[in-house]
């Protein structure tokens, strides 16, 4: 679907929305909205598509309470302001909305925090089955990153521009932009796709030219990865066949990465499945290598034991894998950063640790 199909379908739903709260008033009822209730006990993990969705409990925002009220009034400004913004062309972000709204004639209409100006968004993208990308909506800057034998065509405000990831840009790599819908890839050398979550690591491994020695497309994750970096992950696997590898530190929030590319996150549950890569896998850090090769470690703060404890109900570490692999932190009591490998010299990783890991996980 083209870019401009993608407006004209994110208008007619968000004028469909709208229509219908006038609708439920011109019938005298009470107007209100219906979406997934949005807590953790609402969310579950679908064993078909391996992501998280949510279930079958719902909540209604109504006009019949000065709160409900509040909260369609503020979707209505709001609908009518991501309209306007699609018909002349325009984007903005979510902090700029939540400015925006000051200026709006209803102070009840105004959004109190960005906090709720962001779930309101969240809202209409539920309801309208519509992207906030769409909605021409965008975060502040992510910053993530591609290097590699990837060449593409991306869209532009001054036209279309082909990019190779490697020859035709800097040590920095190629920014993914908000939408990476709006990407045609042209043409891939890669023969997998490697996830990263440092920049250090990042940058370390294309100091040593992996990329270019083992065809690999390096995708900077910035840490937990924005909903544009595991978009334009699942693309890749999807589109072009490539198997995904995910690179971690070491410590129970990195797993909880991993999962977010893999499985979905809760808080976009929603559109796990347009987000969501089951098929990828994790490299490492592996609490087995923080034995095998003696890593500089860092130990487990009671947080962490939390957090780990947690992930073995985790259907999405429910695995022997998983399983084994935390209950040998739990019992080491340590964690470790990816730039540790260094401790061995800093061709290690590249030379030994990922070719070794890659081969063994059967990637090459």
């Amino acid at each position: 679907m083209s870019t401009k199909q993608d407006d004209e379908l994110a208008q007619e739903r968000l004028i469909d929305l709208a229509a219908e709260f006038y609708d439920q008033f011109a019938a005298g009822e009470v107007p209100r909205m219906e979406i997934p209730t949005r807590t953790k006990t609402n969310i579950v993990f679908d064993e078909d598509s391996k992501v998280w969705v949510y279930g079958d409990r719902t909540s209604t925002r109504s006009a019949n309470s000065v709160r409900g009220a509040r909260k369609l009034l503020k979707a209505s400004y709001a609908i009518e302001f991501l309209v306007n913004q699609l018909q002349e062309d325009r984007s903005s972000t979510l902090r700029e909305l939540y400015y925006l709204s000051e200026s709006w004639d209803n102070e009840e209409a105004q959004f109190k925090s960005q906090d709720e100006s962001n779930q309101l968004i969240e809202d209409l993208e539920i309801v309208s089955k519509v992207t906030r990308e769409d909605f021409h909506m965008r975060p502040e800057e992510s910053g993530a990153t591609l290097m590699g034998p990837l060449e593409l065509r991306e869209q532009t405000r001054r036209g279309e521009r082909e990019i190779h990831c490697q020859k035709d840009v800097g040590e920095g790599g190629y920014q993914i932009p908000n939408n990476p819908d709006t990407i045609e890839f042209l043409d891939a050398d890669i023969d997998f796709v490697l996830c990263v979550e440092t920049g250090g690591m990042r940058d370390r491994l294309i100091e040593n030219g992996f990329d270019e020695q083992y065809n690999c497309l390096v995708v900077h994750l910035k840490g937990q990865p924005a909903r544009a970096t595991r978009r334009i992950t699942k693309r890749l696997h999807d589109e072009l066949d490539l198997p995904v590898v995910v690179f971690c530190d070491g410590d129970p929030w990195s797993y909880r990465i991993y999962g977010s590319v893999a499985y979905g996150s809760i808080k976009s549950a929603h559109l796990s499945e347009h987000l969501a890569t089951p098929e990828a896998r994790y490299v490492g850090i592996q609490p087995t290598d923080i034995v095998e090769y003696d890593l500089p470690t860092d130990p487990l703060a009671d947080s962490d034991i939390n957090a780990l404890e947690s992930e073995l109900t985790d259907p999405r570490f429910q695995t022997d894998y998983w399983e084994e692999q935390i209950e040998l932190q739990l019992d080491i009591g340590k964690k470790a950063e990816q730039q540790s490998l260094a401790a061995n010299g800093l061709d290690f990783v590249t030379e030994t640790y990922l070719p070794e890991r890659l081969d063994q996980m059967g990637v090459f």
